[in-house]
């Protein structure tokens, strides 16, 4: 896999967390990771994961998870008018990955927050590009 399509799988991870208990989040991503169901396995033969790339997934994404509440701090205390709490979830699951790929992994600002916006028009609604972008340029802005 590509480290774009390795971002698209985090970020997959990562949105699950949403919607899931902490002590469910284990199962769910192993399960992810394994392909159980019929779309997951398309998914899976389509990108071909190798076993490096799911456990680099898993290591990743369980760390952004460890990472969230530092994370959301960050972003609700620089995102005026808007918090953590208000945000559609796809927007903040990109927001919070791209954060956690410049502020812990120290990946290039221009690097992180071009993926967050590909990921954005993939996923998100017309308006997200551009919100995540925004909010990610404020972000940065004040880091």
């Amino acid at each position: 896999m590509n480290r774009h399509e390795i971002r698209k799988e985090i970020f997959k991870a990562v949105f699950m967390n949403e919607f899931h208990d902490s002590q469910e989040m284990e199962a769910v991503l192993s399960n992810f990771l394994s392909g159980r169901d019929s779309a997951e396995e398309e998914d899976l033969a389509k990108n071909n994961r190798s076993a490096e790339d799911e456990e680099y997934i898993k290591t990743k994404s369980e760390d952004i998870i460890d990472h969230l509440t530092e994370i959301d701090e960050k972003i609700n205390s620089c995102v005026d008018g808007w918090k953590t709490s208000r945000m559609a979830k796809v927007d903040l699951t990109l927001i919070r990955l791209a954060l956690y790929e410049i502020s812990i992994e120290n990946l290039p600002v221009g690097v992180a927050i071009n993926e967050a916006v590909t990921l954005a028009d993939e996923f998100g609604t017309d308006n997200s590009a551009s919100f995540v972008n925004g909010a990610l340029a404020k972000l940065v802005k004040e880091k």
